[in-house]
């Protein structure tokens, strides 16, 4: 299919006044369209008719364009981010649907996800588990010579590769539980590996997997939707990795595990 070509595709939006108001489907007609345009391109095309015929247009959240941010918390077609693998909804193009297709826009689905309008959904749930322990608080002065703590290079790869961990949601959005451990097991992970992190990781451990609990994600069942949906190819290893880093820090702490506070161990 040519750049010249166009098509016609119809959008069902989802679209919601506020995280109070009752929410519905909507339908608009996206004329005229090309294959080489973004998914966000068509999006901007609707809410421009809508605009100059003084109707409100779609809210969605968005900011790079590049499949960095991780902002934009769109479903489509029942899929976090689109068919596309390894890629966000920003990332998805109209190439890949036909002339006449109908396509379904929806929010994230999580209740720790709650809509705010439209598209846009409150991931600020993340936040708060990075601010749990999602950091290295070890005041070391100046920044030390890169080569003078030898880290085996297949370590160094793995921490760089859970370190690509976007912050999205989809992990969470894609599992019938609404977990967010591949979230939570990819920002251990890229400490947990490193000597650097290794000072605070039963700390760590421990109170990012209870931010994560309060925030009333749900558990892993091993279903791999997630992994399955990461922009970033995020592997389910890392849930095992945090699996181990959770066990290693109830043993080695004298905080007890949230379910067994209060009961002998």
């Amino acid at each position: 299919m040519s750049q010249e070509t166009t098509m016609d595709v119809t959008l069902r939006v989802w679209r919601q006044k506020g995280p109070d108001q009752p929410g519905r489907f909507e339908t608009y007609a996206a004329k005229g369209v090309t294959p080489d345009m973004s998914f966000f391109e068509a999006l901007d095309m609707v809410n421009e008719e809508l605009v100059v015929k003084g109707e409100e247009p779609i809210a969605f959240d968005h900011d790079c364009r590049e499949g960095i941010c991780g902002t934009c918390a769109l479903t489509i077609n029942g899929q976090p981010h689109g068919p596309d693998r390894g890629a966000t909804g920003c990332q998805l193009h109209l190439r890949a649907y036909k002339h006449g297709d109908t396509i379904t826009v929806e929010p994230f689905r999580a209740r720790a996800f709650p809509v705010i309008k439209d598209l846009c959904v409150d991931r600020s749930a993340l936040d708060r588990i990075m601010a749990a322990g999602g950091f290295i608080s070890v005041n070391t002065g100046s920044a030390p010579e890169a080569n003078s703590i030898p880290v085996p290079k297949a370590k160094a790869e793995a921490a760089m590769d859970s370190a690509a961990c976007i912050g999205c949601g989809a992990c969470a959005a894609s599992c019938p539980n609404a977990s967010a451990m591949l979230f939570v097991s990819a920002k251990i992970s890229q400490f947990a590996l490193l000597p650097q992190g290794r000072a605070e990781r039963e700390r760590r451990a421990l109170a990012m997997q209870k931010q994560m609990d309060r925030e009333g994600f749900g558990n892993c069942s091993n279903e791999a939707e997630c992994e399955a949906t990461c922009p970033k190819d995020i592997k389910i290893a890392n849930i095992a990795r945090l699996n181990r880093e959770f066990l290693r820090a109830v043993f080695c702490s004298n905080e007890k595990h949230p379910e067994t506070d209060g009961q002998e161990e």
